[in-house]
């Protein structure tokens, strides 16, 4: 099997094609979406919110710091985009506030994210660097299978993490076992001096 048939082999097992989420939200509520994203991973949403008079949105992302992504009042449809620094969870939240004389409808909101490879603008890239069809999808393979070895060395450094906690824990455990031990035994040494003590001032025993 030659690489181009490797490479699309794990292009069909690892991308999914996902579809707008949409939701709605009521008058003076708050909802978020929370998302664990690797480290120098570029992230893009695209959102779209209902008419609602008397009424208006707010778009705030935010890591687990509170450190402020992109944030937004009185939004209608628009675009976001970033760059993860670190391994984090990120949130995107939508508050919807009503203004005076404003209706209680619920308002429909349409969240469009995107993050790793499926994210990438690769029709600019084409255009930038003058590429033909065949090396923009050679491309986006090439960026898929570094995103595969990304995340496969990920979940190694991950189990090794546990591996280490488990021995670390073991280690512990065995540790305090021991501790336990020596206690058990030097309280059943004192026991046996104190009530030999005991029976002979009692003159129980010689």
């Amino acid at each position: 099997m030659d690489v181009f048939h490797v490479f699309f082999v794990l292009f069909a097992i690892y991308i999914t094609f996902s579809d707008a989420l949409m939701f709605h939200i009521s008058p003076n509520t708050k909802k978020c979406l929370r998302e664990e994203i690797h480290k120098d991973v570029l992230v893009a949403g695209e959102y779209e919110i209902s008419d609602a008079p008397g009424q208006k949105v707010n778009l705030a992302v935010t890591d687990s710091k509170g450190h402020i992504l992109y944030n937004k009042e009185d939004i209608k449809k628009g675009k976001f985009a970033f760059t993860t620094e670190e391994y984090d969870m990120f949130e995107v939240c939508f508050e919807a506030k009503m203004t005076a004389g404003g209706h209680g409808s619920d308002i429909e909101v349409t969240l469009d994210l995107k993050h790793g490879v499926e994210a990438k603008q690769y029709d600019d890239l084409a255009k930038a660097e003058k590429l033909k069809p065949l090396e923009v999808e050679l491309r986006r393979l090439e960026d898929l299978s570094k995103s595969i070895v990304d995340d496969f060395e990920y979940m190694k450094s991950r189990e090794k993490e546990m591996r280490d906690t488990n021995e670390s824990t073991h280690s512990r455990v065995m540790y305090f076992s021991i501790f336990s031990m020596c206690c058990l035994l030097g309280l059943a040494t004192w026991q046996v001096l104190y009530l030999r003590r005991y029976f002979k001032a009692k003159k129980l025993i010689e």
